[in-house]
């Protein structure tokens, strides 16, 4: 156990305790929290927050956790009395309301697993929560005692003048006393994320990497595969592949026993979901499912294409509904480390292999396009965005201490690292073309095979990437993205500006890593 929690909590006599999952979407259902879509699937709605609200999270400053954090950024400091004062009008809120209950576990491996309580005033949430942590065992919930408590006020609002926040929303996490709340979103990624950005800073203390990447593996138990990046890159698509077990889609553990899936469920983005595509998300969502502010027609029909909620659709299922998925939740170290990036500028390669400097310029480095609608404030085009470890809002630690981390790991394990780019080819976002599902496959499985091991590469001028001349059923002509522009020119003015972004952005790391990693990077432009 790792520590206790404040017993100072939401108490109601109709408090629903670790309800079964159709008991939970009963009570949804009568509640008026959702409706039943075709598929069995409960669909929910978000209301004004249809996606993450980062400048409303806050970490209590005190205690051992106020000298290890990295403050600043995403890492916005409270007082602990004015985390109180928040926290006992949540418990306030939760007075004479229903709550609901849901006890669950963070981490597949036995020696570093969280225990996690949720009290939420949602039905619906209460379901999200139950599928997406791993689920104890009756005899387990006898003599359950909670880690890490989570407190969900969705429908209470903060007073930013009297309370401190930002806005009326406030996610806050007490690092020191366990405890997570989390006022004015219906949003249920908050919750997730919240547990998770919890679990980044414990495990580490007990040297475990936690990683925000989706992982599989091969009929070999060491033949696993790690895939980073953030929401909208393909994590949670590129792993559910058929002929690999599904160990995990967003959230794991790396430890001296192999790598661990620290949930028990999935939250997949489902704009533009097809069966042709995707076919074992789009078989997942059934009965004990959840699509979040998915639009369903008259026939209750889910249309994943309509986007007038959100981009950031998501289908919420547990790990078990992936045929194939690894029922252990833990495999070997990882063999091949795949860093995905969605390049709106269309200048980065389809695929370029990395040695151990480069490994760990890209990882700090996290470059990307934000995808519309996956953080509150997003615009309608993609933005391009420098996310340290793919998942900089996540981390409450230095990035250093996360990069080195990995570093020993691919070094010990000698794992085979690739940047993988599934966004633009031949031009920018609005003029060339996204990567086709099937190239970006056909790429993934050549590394993971180990079919690039050996293939002649040649360096990239400007980013100072290898590039494999040749990959095993991809057209040798995308594979260099200077020849599918039709002005080289043009091309050229785009990469230098990318580049030019990268060398801004790792300035911050400049004292904290050596000049082989520096010079890993773009060249001087």
């Amino acid at each position: 156990m790792i520590g206790s929690v404040d017993e100072n909590l939401p108490r109601s006599e109709t408090a629903h305790v670790n309800l079964t999952v159709p008991e939970l979407i009963e009570k949804a259902i009568a509640r008026g929290e959702g409706i039943l879509a075709d598929s069995g699937a409960l669909v929910a709605y978000t209301g004004e927050h249809t996606g993450r609200s980062p400048k409303d999270r806050f970490i209590v400053a005190h205690g051992e956790s106020k000298d290890r954090i990295e403050w600043g950024g995403f890492n916005q400091p409270i007082d602990p009395e004015a985390f109180d004062r928040l926290t006992a009008r949540a418990v306030e809120h939760h007075k004479d309301r229903d709550l609901f209950i849901v006890d669950g576990y963070v981490g597949a491996d036995p020696a570093y697993r969280i225990k996690v309580r949720v009290i939420a005033e949602f039905a619906w949430h209460a379901l999200f929560v139950r599928e997406l942590f791993r689920r104890p065992t009756a005899e387990e919930l006898e003599d359950f005692e909670p880690d890490f408590t989570l407190i969900s006020a969705s429908t209470l609002k903060a007073d930013p003048e009297r309370d401190g926040t930002n806005s009326g929303t406030f996610v806050g996490l007490d690092l020191e006393r366990r405890k997570v709340v989390i006022i004015g979103t219906k949003y249920a990624g908050e919750m997730k994320k919240s547990i998770f950005s919890a679990a980044n800073y414990l495990l580490p203390t007990q040297g475990v990497l936690t990683m925000h990447c989706s992982a599989n593996v091969g009929a070999n138990d060491d033949d696993v595969a790690l895939f980073f990046g953030l929401s909208g890159t393909g994590k949670t698509t590129l792993s559910a592949d058929e002929g690999r077990s599904l160990i995990g889609d967003d959230e794991h553990g790396w430890s001296d026993n192999g790598v661990f899936n620290l949930e028990g469920g999935c939250y997949a983005k489902c704009i533009d979901l097809s069966p042709e595509k995707e076919p074992q998300i789009y078989g997942a969502i059934r009965f004990g499912s959840i699509l979040e502010n998915v639009v369903v027609n008259e026939d209750r029909a889910a249309d994943y294409q309509d986007s007038t909620h959100t981009e950031n659709t998501r289908a919420v299922y547990p790990i078990e509904f992936i045929p194939g998925y690894d029922d252990d939740g833990k495999a070997g170290h990882a063999a091949t480390v795949v860093f995905l990036t969605a390049d709106a500028f269309g200048v980065l390669p389809p695929v370029a292999r990395l040695n151990r400097e480069s490994s760990i310029y890209h990882f700090l480095s996290g470059f990307t396009s934000k995808l519309a609608g996956t953080e509150v404030g997003l615009g309608t085009e993609p933005e391009a965005t420098f996310s340290t470890c793919f998942g900089a809002p996540f981390l409450p630690l230095s990035p250093v201490v996360y990069a080195e981390m990995l570093a020993e790991r691919i070094e010990r394990h000698r794992s085979r690292v690739f940047l993988i780019n599934t966004g633009w080819t031949g031009g920018p976002y609005g003029v060339g073309e996204r990567i086709d599902l099937p190239t970006t496959r056909r790429i993934v499985r050549a590394a993971i095979s180990g079919e690039l091991n050996d293939v002649e590469t040649k360096r990239d001028p400007i980013f100072n990437l290898a590039i494999p001349v040749s990959c095993p059923g991809v057209p040798e002509e995308i594979l260099d993205p200077r020849a599918t522009w039709s002005n080289e020119e043009d091309y050229e003015a785009k990469a230098r500006d990318l580049a030019q972004r990268f060398h801004k952005n790792f300035d911050t790391f400049s004292g904290a890593v050596s000049q082989p990693v520096k010079d890993a990077g773009p060249a001087p432009v």
